[in-house]
Order: structure tokens, then C-alpha cells, then sequence
């Protein structure tokens, strides 16, 4: 089936107001740590303030997920927008430490708004005949703005200056909140079904996936924060680290997202969780821009097929209760984005980066373990057991695959 018959018009706007809205992050990405760092932050204090933007995001999604079984997503996403702009403007005014604290504080609070609510709403206007592609080709608006945004932080600050970069970040911001009041509302039809889940915050059947979520998030979170003053360090732009990891994502994503909808998802979870091992353990042994593309190949290899393939047992696991099973994942997510450049700060502080890329590489070894253990051997066994299921348990999960 040819894709483009396959989108709806609020998919393209959700789609580009994601792509908007996702830039502004990725803009501040290697910004951030390099403005603390000329601010005359520590490492401890740099890690403390990537990390405690997504901690104070994680604290809200499960609250917004349970939400979002009663108000529509649309209200979310603007809000999320809004308080994203308003923030983005106050970096003008607030220096480090404490200030700055309170920004990334309202900037966590905005993603969880926004984000949250845009993936639930991909998870309830995709069709399941075809959601493994339309949510693979969802993610090339987070990889999108990966190309773009580290790219054009380091040009900003080059060419400009930090004041010019958080005035850009706001009018990008503004731009996703127009994008998104074009959305049509979407009516909330009341479960009646599946009280027990209404009920609680977190989806316990969206914990597996949200695990490896959270582990592989401490890797990325750390790459996030650290990344860019390593390459620096190197004398290399950090900018064309994300580009080239941001071009392999694509790739993948546009060419692959068929593969979602025909292979188990072990099948594609498993490989791509040891290609992360692999470039995480290359990259404390890179010296030089053409290691360093290398390494972003590898791991965006790895985490091109990933993510899609999470959010999709999320969904098929969550059943009607997607707000909350989104929350549950996007929380988690976030916890492990976190607690990454806080714990890996502290360690590089005291330690080395070679240390410190050690620690992410055991932690990859740990998120295959899982995967194996709670979710690889049990998705085998139910494949075997197929033939033999009951009858209600196949139709419930070929109502969501």
C-alpha cells in the first residue's frame, strides 16, 4: 500500500508539530552543556542540570497518561507547547545554578505535557494493519530534528550568540503551538471494560518494554549531556556525530518500517539491543571524527528499530488504556534519561570518560540480560504456544498487531 494513502490529516500535523517541537530539544542538546561549562559550571552541576529536566518530566507523565483517558490530547500538546516557548524565553534571564534549576524544572514539565499526549494520540489514530510503519515513520520526527538541531545549536552559538539561540529555540516553540491548535478534537469514549486499569497511574502490563526503555535512555541521556565537551576535547563538531546518527535513523526508518509490521518483535528488539553494546564499547577508544561517524552508524543502527518496536508492545499490551500504558513508558524513559548524565556526571568527575563509557557499556549488557530473561524468552514461548492458546487470547492479540 502506497504510504501516503495511509496518513490522516491530524498524523501530518501531529507529525510536524512533533518534528517542531522535538528541534528545540535537540538545539539545546550540545547548547546546554556548553553554556554551563563557559558559565563556569562542574561536570557534577552540568550533569545535575541536563539530568533533572528529564526527572521532573518523568514525575508528571503518569499522572498525564491516567488524564488522558478523559481529556482530549490536543489540550495537552498545546499547553505542553506553550510552557516549552515560555521557558525556552526565560534562559535570557536565569543564570546557574538556581534559576536555571527552576527553567529546566517548567521545560520537563512542558515535555511531559506535550509529548505524552502526542504519542497517545499516535497510538489511537493508527490503524493496527499498518502501525508498525506508521509509527516507525512517526520517529523520523524525532530524527529530523536530531540532523538539524545539535547542527544548528553549535551554528547558533558560533555564529551568534546564546541570547539569539533561547530566542530561535522560543519562535520554534510558538510554531508547534500553532501546529498543534490545528489539530481536530478528538472525543474520549469512556472505557467500561477495563476499570481496574482507569484506575491506576502505571500500566503494569507497559513494564517490560518501559525497562529497557529506562536502560537504554541512561546510554542516551549521558551521550546527550557529555558527548558534545568529549568530541570538543577531540577537536571534533559534535554536531556532525548527531547528523550522521540522525541520517542512519532515517534510513532505517523509512526503509525498515515494514519490518515492524511482519517480524516478532524479539526478533528486531534483541539485535538492535547489541548493536548499542557494541558502539558504547567504541566509543572510549575513538580519537577522531571518522571513529566517532563510525560509532554513530552503529548506534543508530541499533536504535532505529528500537523505539518503534517498544512503543508498539506498549500499545498492543495496554489495550484500551493507552493513556496510561504511554505515560508508564514515556516516565520511565525519561527516569533513565535522567539518572544518566546525574549518576555518569559524578562518576566522570571523579574518574575518567573511559570509566564512565564502561559503566554505559555494562548497563547495555544488563538491558540485554532483561530483555532476554523477562521479555525475549517469554514472547518465544507464547510464539510456540500459538496453536494451543484459547481462543479469546489469539483474537485480543491480533485486534492490536
Amino acid at each position: 500500500m502506497i504510504i501516503s494513502k495511509i496518513l490522516s490529516r491530524d498524523y501530518i500535523l501531529s507529525f510536524f508539530a512533533q518534528f517542531v517541537f522535538s528541534s528545540v530539544f535537540c538545539i539545546l542538546i550540545p547548547a546546554i552543556p556548553i553554556y554551563l561549562l563557559r558559565s563556569g559550571s562542574k561536570e557534577g552541576e552540568i550533569g545535575f542540570l541536563v539530568g533533572i529536566f528529564s526527572v521532573s518530566s518523568l514525575i508528571l507523565r503518569p499522572f498525564v497518561g491516567k488524564a488522558l483517558l478523559s481529556i482530549p490530547e490536543k489540550k495537552f500538546m498545546t499547553a505542553g507547547a506553550l510552557l516549552y516557548s515560555l521557558s525556552c524565553l526565560a534562559y535570557l534571564i536565569a543564570p546557574p545554578f538556581w534559576p536555571l534549576l527552576i527553567v529546566r524544572v517548567l521545560q520537563g514539565i512542558g515535555i511531559a505535557f506535550f509529548s505524552t499526549a502526542s504519542f497517545t494520540l499516535l497510538a489511537n489514530i493508527t490503524p493496527a494493519a499498518n502501525r508498525g510503519r506508521l509509527i516507525s515513520l512517526f520517529y523520523l520526527s524525532n530524527n529530523l530534528s536530531f540532523a538539524l538541531g545539535p547542527y544548528l545549536g553549535v551554528l547558533l552559538i558560533n555564529r551568534f550568540n546564546f541570547p539569539v539561540l533561547f530566542l530561535v529555540c522560543t519562535g520554534l516553540s510558538l510554531c508547534s503551538v500553532y501546529l498543534t491548535l490545528k489539530l481536530r478534537r478528538r472525543e474520549i469514549i469512556p472505557l467500561e471494560n477495563e476499570s481496574a486499569k482507569v484506575h491506576s497511574f502505571l500500566s503494569r502490563e507497559a513494564l517490560p518494554p518501559s525497562v529497557i526503555a529506562f536502560m537504554l535512555n541512561i546510554i542516551w541521556g549521558t551521550i546527550c549531556a557529555f558527548f558534545p565537551l568529549y568530541a570538543l576535547k577531540h577537536g571534533a563538531n559534535p554536531g556532525t556525530f548527531f547528523i550522521f546518527l540522525a541520517i542512519t535513523l532515517m534510513l532505517g526508518r523509512l526503509l525498515g518500517g515494514r519490518i515492524l509490521d511482519i517480524y516478532e518483535r524479539r526478533k528486531v528488539i534483541g539485535p538492535c539491543l547489541a548493536l548499542i553494546v557494541v558502539g558504547i564499547t567504541i566509543m572510549p577508544f575513538a580519537n577522531s571524527l571518522t571513529v566517532f561517524i563510525l560509532v554513530a552508524v552503529i548506534l543508530g543502527t541499533g536504535w532505529a528499530f528500537l523505539y518503534p518496536s517498544l512503543t508498539m508492545l506498549v500499545i498492543e499490551k495496554a489495550g484500551l488504556s493507552r493513556g496510561p500504558a504511554m505515560g508508564t513508558f514515556t516516565a520511565l524513559a525519561d527516569l533513565g534519561a535522567g539518572l544518566g548524565p546525574m549518576i555518569m556526571g559524578f562518576i566522570l568527575q571523579s574518574t575518567s570518560y573511559p570509566i564512565m563509557y564502561a559503566c554505559l557499556t555494562l548497563t547495555g549488557v544488563i538491558n540485554f540480560l532483561y530483555f532476554y530473561y523477562a521479555l525475549g524468552r517469554k514472547e518465544k514461548n507464547s510464539h510456540k504456544m500459538t496453536d494451543g492458546t484459547p481462543q479469546e487470547d489469539i483474537s485480543e492479540r491480533s485486534s492490536v498487531t
